[in-house]
């Protein structure tokens, strides 16, 4: 008997579920995993093997793309009822670059074997559609975060970070560091931390141990 819970998981999360026979749904349920990560941790690298598709349940995973000189590059982030894919890349032709993906939180989540479904995509078109459908929306994750890097002046990439990051909590202080802030925006430290201190000098934030906390955020939005 399919377990229950993850069915139901499954038909909320999973959209071509409903579209796979019986014996596909309890193959999928039997090639499925409760996999969970700890804050920090490396679930998928260049070196790694192909870990599978990955659908979320709580916690945050972030993907992004290391440099020969160990520069991080921010690409997106995931969150609860999110799919992977990328982390099952090897089932993907067109994909063709390596990205690391971690857990920026304690994350739990439903891992579906590479194998098996590299099997599934290829037995339903349904499953293959979506895949593709979820790659595509994550390169357009990817070109807006290149979009940003190329074409956004610093001044602009941080505000509209720390905004975005603030918007997530309805706080008015972000507790991160400059080398966390830097790895996200494709920056180096020195420059996040000269940028914020122009930021405290116009009086948009305040600078502390703890964090920086927004004074002004009129003044912010406006560098967005």
């Amino acid at each position: 008997m399919l377990n229950p819970d993850l069915v139901s998981f499954m038909e909320r999360h999973f959209p071509a579920w409903r579209n796979l026979t019986p014996e596909q749904r309890e193959a999928l349920v039997q090639n499925t995993v409760e996999v969970s990560y700890k804050k920090g941790s490396c679930v998928h690298g260049a070196e790694s093997e192909c870990v599978g598709v990955l659908i979320i349940r709580k916690g945050m995973l972030r993907t992004y793309l290391l440099s020969e000189e160990g520069r991080e590059i921010t690409l997106f982030r995931m969150g609860a009822g999110d799919t992977c894919v990328l982390s099952a890349s090897c089932v993907l032709n067109a994909i063709s670059f390596d990205v690391h993906i971690d857990a920026e939180e304690d994350t739990e989540a439903l891992l579906i074997y590479a194998a098996h479904f590299s099997r599934l995509k290829e037995q339903n078109i349904y499953v293959e559609c979506e895949t593709y459908k979820l790659a595509a929306e994550r390169f357009s994750d990817v070109m807006w975060a290149m979009q940003q890097i190329l074409f956004t002046s610093m001044d602009k990439r941080l505000a509209v970070y720390i905004w975005d990051e603030l918007s997530k909590t309805g706080g008015d202080t972000l507790r991160q560091t400059h080398e966390q802030i830097a790895r996200h925006i494709g920056s180096a430290r020195e420059v996040v931390s000269r940028m914020l201190k122009y930021f405290a000098s116009e009086g948009i934030v305040e600078l502390s141990r703890g964090g920086i906390k927004v004074l002004d955020k009129i003044k912010l939005k406006a560098l967005t």
